[in-house]
């Protein structure tokens, strides 16, 4: 039985494991504070964990912000409030479940505290990383006790300086993307642009859209909030002549598996993760890259310049990624 913790942020994190758990021959359990997500196989559970970044009640009655409670344990930890009850029951349910249904192996995607209460339990445990400067002490411990680390990107392809001590426990899958052997439909648009995610400011959409137009583009905006946002954005990937993305691994491995010309925006994250893979997919010739103070008529400009891009998308080495985690994954168990 193998347990899988999803961080909750954004959609990167589930996606990931919705496109590697069909690979997996034992069963999983899932364990987030998401819901669970549609279209997830009946078979595989999912226990929903409260959340433990809500303010709380102290026992004297006083209201704590979880941030004023020595979340980080003086830089040692990431997330670990003091007081705070809905951590406290989310690693209570981890553990109960850990022995209960004698879990032999821990994914994690991301917790660096998960990563060592599961250490703790005796369990074998595989560490999903992410892109970006991650030298310091919460990093290095995780790294230090994961028995696998998980890197979803190609080597070489994203500077990983906290990485280099682990090597040889450190997988290199490629981009794991959802959509990774599905057959491109219809032919690509005429000066067709996608504007994916919320990667600009409504001022900034608003105007580049509007630039775009008057130089002969149609925009398609999509996920730029709820109300927008689509189940299935493939078809709108492989018929746009150029995608405007952020250039999260998720995103970037969507844009490798339907071969798009491309714009990144390296938006800001906790340690320069989408920074650094902007830089490296521009170095690589794969994609124009931006960052998230990109002024429309800039953007208009990169657009123009991608459209003529012959990207190599082969080098992301998302063929196959999702399966090649599941092997590690399989690779660490008993």
């Amino acid at each position: 039985m193998i347990g899988w913790y999803i961080h909750h942020h954004g959609f990167g994190h589930v996606s990931r494991f919705l496109a590697v758990q069909p690979h997996l021959r034992a069963p999983v359990i899932a364990f987030s504070s998401m819901p669970r997500p549609a279209g997830l196989a009946g078979d595989v559970e999912w226990v929903r964990l409260p959340p433990d970044a809500e303010p709380f009640e102290a026992p004297d009655g006083t209201r704590v912000e979880p941030r004023d409670a020595d979340p980080t344990a003086r830089g040692h930890l990431h997330w670990a409030p003091h007081g705070h009850p809905g951590h406290r029951e989310r690693l209570a349910t981890i553990a109960a479940t850990a022995a209960s249904r004698d879990l032999d192996t821990f994914v994690v995607d991301v917790s660096v505290e998960v990563v060592a209460f599961a250490r703790l339990l005796g369990v074998r445990t595989v560490a999903v990383t992410q892109p970006g400067t991650r030298t310091d002490a919460p990093h290095a411990l995780a790294y230090d006790l994961a028995d696998r680390i998980v890197a979803p990107w190609p080597e070489g392809a994203v500077d990983a300086p906290g990485l280099a001590p682990h090597a040889d426990r450190v997988t290199w899958t490629g981009g794991i993307s959802r959509f990774d052997a599905r057959a491109v439909s219809g032919a690509v648009d005429h000066r067709r642009v996608l504007l994916l995610g919320r990667v600009l400011p409504p001022d900034v959409r608003d105007e580049s859209v509007r630039r775009l137009g008057e130089r002969g583009w149609n925009v398609t905006s999509v996920g730029h909030d709820d109300a927008s946002r689509v189940d299935d954005p493939w078809p709108l990937l492989t018929r746009s002549t150029v995608v405007v993305s952020a250039a999260g691994q998720n995103s970037v491995a969507d844009l490798a598996a339907s071969g798009a010309r491309a714009v990144v925006i390296g938006q800001e994250r906790p340690f320069d993760e989408q920074r650094a893979t902007a830089e490296s997919l521009e170095a690589w010739g794969l994609a124009r890259r931006a960052d998230g103070a990109v002024s429309a008529e800039h953007l208009v400009d990169l657009v123009e310049k991608a459209a003529g891009d012959a990207p190599d998308w082969s080098r992301w080495r998302v063929s196959g990624a999702a399966a090649r985690m599941a092997a590690a994954i399989e690779g660490t168990r008993p």
